[in-house]
């Protein structure tokens, strides 16, 4: 299975749930030295890392490349990376900022899932598991509403391709997380927003990337097979 963003935060979590679950991966960031670290917690042999910038055509290309050759077989992927420009107001917001979330939350989904579908076709049975964010459902807020748009574009994204691929034995779903604290959302972000955002949570805290990475493990094992 293809892991992205596994660096940190919630992916990073799902690679190490998966590994001990028996998958064998490949671990895909742009940061080399925190994929060498989380390889080394790996349950198991056989992964692999691959420093991507997923916003390449060609990038893309070689990673599913990699996991296809390296792995005889290309059973799921998993898409966890993504990015949050926060900004104190919508004003603020720029077209580096809008063109950057769009791309990476949003159009890199997209090829990426093509790419990964493309080669589980023949095997008839596989699994796409993509990122949106409680964002999606509110709009966020402030200078946060392109995160928001980009993550409502993955959720309005992933019915069609679940759509494309069934057909193929191939499940798409799209996990969409509250409040985790991992780096993106805790990097300047005021106290008082994560206290109001601790609030607004029913169970009253801030939840950890080890509590989305069982929902991932459970939507790539064989018990989701109907769930798309």
């Amino acid at each position: 299975m293809v892991v992205t963003g596994a660096a940190g935060g919630i992916g990073s979590a799902i690679a190490r749930a998966l590994a001990a679950a028996g998958a064998r991966l490949v671990v895909t960031d742009l940061d080399q030295a925190g994929l060498d670290s989380v390889v080394t917690e790996l349950d198991g042999d056989g992964h692999i890392s691959v420093s991507a910038n997923l916003n390449d055509e060609d990038a893309r290309q070689g990673l599913i490349a990699a996991a296809s050759s390296g792995q005889g077989s290309l059973y799921g992927l998993v898409h966890a990376a993504g990015v949050l420009r926060r900004r104190a107001s919508i004003d603020e917001v720029t077209e580096d900022d809008w063109d950057l979330q769009l791309d990476t939350n949003l159009k890199a989904s997209f090829f990426l899932s093509r790419l990964a579908a493309n080669v589980m076709i023949p095997h008839h049975e596989g699994r796409v598991i993509l990122f949106s964010s409680q964002g999606w459902m509110t709009g966020g807020f402030g200078g946060s509403t392109v995160y928001a748009a980009s993550k409502g574009g993955v959720v309005s994204m992933s019915r069609g391709l679940a759509r494309t691929y069934g057909p193929h034995g191939i499940t798409v779903n799209t996990i969409a997380p509250g409040q985790i604290r991992t780096p993106m959302l805790m990097t300047d972000l005021d106290p008082a927003v994560y206290e109001r955002m601790t609030a607004d949570t029913p169970l009253g805290f801030v939840g950890e990337p080890e509590d989305i990475a069982g929902t991932a493990v459970f939507l790539a094992s064989s018990h989701a097979r109907y769930i798309s």
